[in-house]
């Protein structure tokens, strides 16, 4: 996959403040609020700044953190991993691996089979639902 570089100038025009604000400055959306929040179609989430592909909905789960929660990306290469010690705490961030986009944080309390939590914002995904015809 080729790596999206763009200037800030580009992002601000392709992304709206919300999404810019999160995906290229790292911020959060309020729990509870995303759109994909309680999603539970059949399909595949992209970045929302880049569509690259990051999960796949089969490995979505209710967490009841408030934000879209993923065992696992969609590939090992589709994100990429961070320490962040912002907010007095210490984190692991997950950005797109593309672009290098925030997309939320992973944290070692998720279910099997991978016992991680990717807790994702909803406005750094797109959802693509997967084709029902065969």
């Amino acid at each position: 996959m080729d790596h999206l570089t763009l200037s800030e100038t580009e992002w601000r025009k392709r992304l709206t403040p919300e999404q810019f604000h999160v995906l290229r400055e790292g911020g959060t959306e309020r729990a509870f609020a995303g759109r994909y929040t309680d999603n539970k179609a059949d399909g595949t989430y992209t970045c929302a700044a880049c569509d690259a592909p990051l999960f796949d909905s089969a490995d979505k789960y209710d967490s009841g953190s408030g934000w879209p929660s993923f065992t696992q990306p969609i590939a090992a290469d589709a994100v990429t991993d961070h320490s962040d010690r912002s907010h007095g705490m210490v984190r692991t961030e997950t950005r797109c691996a593309r672009c290098d986009s925030h997309q939320g944080h992973v944290f070692p309390d998720g279910p099997p089979p991978t016992g991680l939590r990717y807790c994702i914002n909803s406005i750094c995904l797109d959802f693509h639902p997967r084709d029902a015809v065969a």
